[in-house]
């Protein structure tokens, strides 16, 4: 079954294999740019961090976000942050994986393997520096994607040199044999990163959750965003949530911590947002050894196991 694939469609790609209801209208997956929510959902984001990059004390710089958006939508955009505008959630989570990301890649040993789960318009391969040899997985919608990288070389975008940039569109029936052919190494670290890529169901989290616990070593990072509502149909009360999630990390091999936007904003000097936040931010540690670090270690038993035989063999 498709790493990401809902449980009850075996085989069918992720993109299109789901339905959610919204305001009671029935939402699907559809191959028109403007009449598919994957390509609405990563314009919301895009025009959320161009509208905080122009803000006069940015939280960051998305110099490409603009290139997604039209010229009057920019134009709009530009008047509204006159009058004044609160920083949202997403620019505040964004923000903080941004310095998370930044900060484990050169302060942790060995991590050169970024991937992120993404809406196909995350500009983070492309505006964030990368030390030398990071390898970039982007797995998000392929046709959003690609109209997205179409519009960054329109305006110049590039990798940088040193790093390699992989695409793996989320429509794949094994996410995790692609990433692998892509040459993932699940015996090296690296760290994984969800935004903006929709997530519809629990059971497509799980499957989320099922492919980074099988990929990434044992101290390896997974942080992000996850809908609350995929928290709020199992629980009922608040107070409540952090167990449920905890528990759910856990039976995967994570450690979470549930970070709170309004700590997120009090960090940066900022009033928080006055509304409640639509997704919950966490981020995690893999407790677990990694499926390529089990194979390693089952064949180093069985060498020793033999040499061993072979040792009292010798012997009589």
């Amino acid at each position: 079954m498709g790493c990401f694939a809902d449980a009850a469609v075996v085989g069918t790609p992720f993109i299109c294999s789901f339905i959610t209801k919204k305001r009671g209208v029935v939402l699907r997956a559809k191959l028109n740019d403007e009449d598919d929510p994957f390509f609405q959902n990563a314009i919301n984001g895009a025009s959320l961090r161009f509208q905080e990059s122009n803000k006069p004390e940015p939280l960051f710089l998305d110099t490409y976000a603009g290139c997604f958006l039209t010229h009057d939508s920019q134009k709009d955009m530009k008047h509204c942050l006159l009058s004044g505008t609160s920083t949202s959630h997403f620019c505040l989570a964004t923000k903080f994986i941004d310095d998370k990301l930044l900060n484990v890649v050169n302060h942790m040993d060995g991590v050169r393997q970024i991937v992120l789960l993404t809406d196909g318009m995350d500009t983070r391969p492309y505006r964030l520096k990368w030390p030398n040899s990071t390898i970039i997985f982007d797995i998000s919608p392929n046709r959003v994607f690609q109209r997205a990288a179409q519009k960054l070389e329109d305006v110049g975008a590039k990798i940088a040199k040193s790093c390699l940039f992989i695409h793996v569109p989320s429509e794949s029936s094994n996410i995790q044999e692609m990433l692998c052919r892509k040459s993932f190494n699940g015996s090296r670290p690296s760290i994984w990163v969800v935004q903006g890529l929709t997530v519809l169901t629990l059971a497509s989290f799980k499957e989320i959750l099922l492919t980074v616990g099988s990929l990434a070593m044992k101290g390896c990072i997974f942080l992000g965003e996850l809908p609350s509502w995929l928290v709020e149909t199992e629980v009922g009360a608040k107070t409540d949530a952090c167990k449920w999630i905890d528990k759910l990390f856990m039976s995967n091999g994570f450690r979470v911590d549930v970070i709170t936007y309004e700590e997120v904003a009090r960090n940066l000097g900022l009033d928080p947002p006055p509304r409640d936040s639509d997704n919950i931010l966490f981020m995690a540690e893999q407790l677990r050894f990694s499926d390529d670090q089990m194979e390693t270690w089952r064949r180093e038993f069985q060498r020793v196991e033999e040499e061993g035989d072979e040792e009292g063999f010798e012997e009589l």
